[in-house]
């Protein structure tokens, strides 16, 4: 079923079961993965009607100039999306699924608005800017790159940020990254070519811990046993604090997405996740008749 989500008037797709749905599941988006079409998405779709368990796919809102979409933006789409799976499916748990970038968005709609379960795969309990810091880190130790390469590495994100944050004037970012652009690693730091203005990453030190200390209803964590992007032992440290109902689930065979060997395809999807997903939302929903 085809329609359109809230004020933006996203496209969105709904995925029904066949009979009466025991429960709904609205996806949110990785950074850079911000259509309905996604694999991943496409996989739930695939996956759980079959269960009885609605889907609801949308396409996030287009970045503007170039700039990321704000989590609060993303969480308003997100509570948009509960509210039509609710009108839809009826009076039946809806919950959300996360994935990378989208967790942090799921987290902040379940802060404050109702939500009956969360499905997180990849989530970061630190800062955008501590992921990035480790994940651009872990980039160059996975390529051979030494103490040193990592040293420079920190540094140079070190100015970029404090440049995000007005801190560092312009001249001196530029020049920062003028001299790190010849080294064979900079396409693993993640940094743009050309400056963006300051501010434009408004989300660089948003603090998930206060979020997560405000959700009440039961979470599913899904990491990849080597991760590349995610902290995980941090993550769950923080999440462990905030007194949530957890279960983690460790995937073995997977990074940062729940795929095989590092796949980008449906078929790539791990079974153990798969798995994972289905039992949990059986124990939550109620078993499929």
């Amino acid at each position: 079923m085809e329609l359109h989500l809230g004020r933006p008037r996203l496209p969105a797709t709904l995925d029904l079961p066949a009979g009466p749905a025991r429960g709904g599941l609205a996806v949110l988006h990785g950074s850079h993965a911000d259509q309905r079409s996604y694999f991943l998405y496409e996989h739930l779709a695939r996956l759980l009607p079959p269960a009885g368990i609605a889907v609801l796919r949308y396409d996030r809102r287009p970045r503007v100039d170039g700039r990321d979409v704000p989590l609060t933006e993303q969480a308003d789409d997100a509570a948009a999306a509960l509210d039509e799976l609710r009108r839809r499916v009826g009076d039946v748990p809806v919950g959300l699924w996360g994935f990378s970038q989208g967790t942090w968005a799921a987290a902040l709609t379940a802060s404050r608005h109702p939500v009956d379960f969360l499905v997180l795969v990849g989530s970061s309990g630190v800062s955008p800017a501590a992921q990035m810091r480790y994940g651009t880190a872990e980039q160059l130790r996975r390529h051979g790159y030494g103490p040193a390469d990592l040293a420079e590495l920190a540094r140079l994100r070190g100015v970029a940020e404090a440049y995000l944050r007005g801190a560092v004037p312009r001249a001196v970012a530029r020049a920062e990254l003028d001299a790190a652009v010849a080294r064979p690693w900079f396409p693993l730091a993640f940094l743009p070519r050309e400056l963006p203005e300051p501010g434009s990453w408004a989300d660089l030190d948003f603090d998930p811990e206060p979020v997560f200390a405000k959700v009440s209803c039961p979470v599913l964590l899904c990491y990849g046993e080597t991760d590349a992007w995610t902290p995980i032992e941090e993550s769950l440290a923080v999440w462990r604090r905030s007194g949530a109902d957890l279960t983690v689930a460790r995937l073995a065979g997977c990074d940062h997405a729940p795929t095989r060997h590092e796949g980008d395809t449906v078929d790539s999807v791990s079974p153990q996740y798969e798995r994972t997903l289905l039992d949990w939302l059986d124990r939550r929903l109620g078993a499929a008749g």
